[in-house]
């Protein structure tokens, strides 16, 4: 089956997938950057080789905001990396994205959510199903970022929040209230945890934060108890591979954990987190999977069918999804 790379690329393509970890900021499209200032972008930055890996978070976060926080500085800006973005998910045949926008950015440029808010959701092109979220480290909330977060249960087109950054920072006293309120506003809650720390902040995440959507959660395979936890609570974790690779969370593709994940009974998914400094695409990840830790076509399709068992959408969207990628892996056998 794996023999013949244009059978496994028509796979692919066909597959009807999801991206449910993207950060939008993360994922500004380098060829935008090059455009605009050649002399500063080369065509190829030494970032993007395949052999490359950040040394550590702080490495990876410089280079990220180094490119990103440029660029960022209008809602037009906003619609055009997303414009892009959103096109390279519709030649993928992702038909579901849930992504972010860095809260703090909107602060800092001085342009309210909600216009960042709608100038992505401008962007989002006919057949492409799009939820965003605002994204937030654990100390934004303090000083003039309170009252923009304490808002954000009002905000239309906003359909919930990531709490992101350097996980092994505390999760300060005022997430879990905060995020039980958005909750019950009808705002989906998130939390990247078990990607730089321990299992332990997997566990924190699900039982102090109340959160269902777990970004990242690759370090809970080292506690069975969290695992055991995950799976009793309903819990998904939304990976991102090859970032675990590039950042070294793990040491290589094939010792990811995503299978002995699902093997426990996690619901996982796979995205690509921040294609602008990891030169990724959905088809990247779910190609890696296959070439590099010997996924067969079955179980690529429970990978895409993950996907549809949390993304937001009706539940005949949902099933015909589902149906979808059965005929589809069936006819590929």
């Amino acid at each position: 089956m794996f023999s013949c790379p244009v059978a496994l690329s028509a796979y692919l393509r066909t597959l009807p997938k999801t991206e449910t970890h993207l950060h939008l900021d993360g994922s500004l499209p380098y060829e935008l950057l090059h455009a605009w200032q050649p002399e500063k972008y080369p065509p190829v930055p030494a970032f993007h080789a395949p052999d490359f890996r950040f040394s550590s978070f702080q490495h990876f976060d410089e280079v990220l905001l180094g490119h990103a926080l440029p660029w960022f500085t209008s809602p037009e800006r906003y619609h055009e990396s997303a414009r892009l973005t959103f096109a390279k998910h519709v030649v993928a045949n992702v038909r579901y994205v849930e992504c972010s926008f860095h809260l703090a950015i909107s602060h800092f440029i001085n342009v309210p959510a909600s216009e960042i808010i709608a100038a992505i959701r401008a962007a989002v092109p006919p057949g492409l199903e799009v939820r965003i979220y605002a994204g937030m480290l654990r100390s934004d909330y303090a000083g003039p970022m309170q009252p923009i977060i304490d808002g954000l249960e009002r905000l239309d087109g906003l359909s919930g929040v990531d709490l992101h950054g350097y996980e092994p920072v505390p999760t300060e006293a005022w997430t879990a209230p905060v995020w039980a309120r958005l909750r019950a506003s009808g705002k989906v809650t998130k939390c990247h945890a078990g990607e730089f720390d321990g299992p332990h902040r997997v566990r924190e995440a699900i039982e102090q934060l109340g959160v269902t959507r777990v970004q990242h959660g690759v370090r809970a395979i080292e506690d069975p108890a969290v695992l055991a936890l995950a799976v009793e609570r309903g819990v998904t974790f939304d990976l991102t591979p090859i970032s675990n690779v590039r950042l070294k969370v793990v040491p290589e593709f094939a010792a990811h954990p995503l299978r002995a994940l699902m093997r426990a009974g996690v619901n996982c998914t796979v995205s690509t987190d921040d294609q602008l400094v990891f030169n990724n695409t959905v088809i990247d990840e779910y190609r890696a999977l296959v070439t590099e830790a010997g996924f067969t076509f079955e179980e690529l399709a429970q990978v895409a069918s993950n996907g549809w068992k949390v993304a937001d959408v009706s539940a005949a969207t949902r099933e015909a999804m589902q149906a979808d990628i059965c005929r589809i892996t069936k006819s590929a056998a």
